[in-house]
Formats: structure tokens, sequence, C-alpha cells
């Protein structure tokens, strides 16, 4: 989902995808170049089915005025072995009615909470409340590695009550080890 290349500061080696979801057109988000050739690239609102994987894509904007500052972002939901999970891409805005009842049954989230161009630590805590996944998974936050124009993850979890979380290498998930408390989950970049 929205393969980010060394432009933003990360080195991630030539990776390996059946499916690849971009949410809108920004280098940050493309770095097609930088997954194996052969995989299915998504881009733009609909409803797709690929290898028994079902993928929604739902647009919505980069910012709080319909697109007018920073243009068009696709939500994009995939559904996999019974586990939805839903990529925000550069989300600018809270949901409306309508993006929001697309997005029930969502059980893990990605969602930025760095500001700049896309939702803040506050704002990003409404927009959980909005959906209600199990577990959450920041993104586009402050690291050492990049986008140092944000703000650290720290505000985030402050304003989600989740200081104690530990960064984690990676995480497995399944449907029925999901909890009924809300997890939040951060990963090492």
């Amino acid at each position: 989902m929205d393969p980010v290349g060394p432009a933003t500061g990360y080195t991630l080696p030539l990776q390996q995808a059946d499916i690849v979801t971009v949410s809108h057109d920004h280098p940050g988000h493309t770095a097609l170049e930088r997954v194996r050739p052969g995989c299915r690239v998504i881009a733009g609102p609909g409803e797709y089915e690929i290898r028994e994987v079902f993928i929604q894509g739902i647009r919505t904007y980069h910012d709080a005025e319909g697109g007018k500052r920073h243009g068009k972002n696709t939500v994009y939901t995939v559904e996999i072995d019974d586990l939805v999970i839903c990529h925000l891409g550069d989300l600018g805005h809270t949901l409306d009615e309508a993006q929001a009842a697309a997005l029930n049954g969502v059980d893990v989230l990605l969602v930025p909470v760095g500001g700049g161009p896309t939702l803040d630590a506050a704002t990003a805590a409404e927009v959980i409340g909005q959906i209600e996944p199990a577990v959450v998974i920041p993104m586009q936050f402050r690291t050492a590695q990049g986008d140092a124009e944000r703000d650290p993850v720290d505000r985030f979890l402050n304003a989600m009550g989740a200081t104690s979380v530990t960064p984690r290498d990676r995480i497995t998930l399944r449907k029925a080890d999901l909890g009924e408390a809300l997890e939040v989950v951060v990963l090492q970049p």
C-alpha cells in the first residue's frame, strides 16, 4: 500500500507483492519501481477482487476543503482471510456519513497521525472513533529516517491515551485474536 521511494528518507529493499494500492499520485506514495514487476496496481475508487482478495477504494480528500488544496485521496479496505484492513492514505479530514458507513467493520486501521497535509493527532483520534477498528497502526509521523516536517508519534499516543505502547518490528494478526478493547500498535520504521 502506497510504496515509498528513497526520496522520503526510507530506503526499503525491492518489495514483492501481488497487489499494490496507490491512494493518490504523489511521489511519497507511488514508488512502483520499488515493487517487483508483475503486481496488479489499483489506483482509484471502485471494487476489485483479485486472487480471492476483495478491495474497495473509497473517494476522500487530502485536505478538509474537498481537495481544493491538495487534491483527491483514495481510502482502501482490503478483506483477506476474514480480516478487514483499511489504509487511509493521505486522508486530510474527518469522514462524512457515507464514508464512515463504507468503513464499518474494519478490523485493522492504518492512519496518518503526523499532521502537515494529513490528519493531526486529534483529528486522527476522531476518525478512529468514527471507524471503531480493533487495531490501529499509526503512520506518517516524524522518525529519524524521514517525515521531519511531521509531528512525532507521541502526540498521537497521548491523544489516544496509549502512552505505554512499545514499538514493534512486525505484527501478525488473525481475526480470532482481536480483542474487544482498541489496541494501538506502533511499528518500527
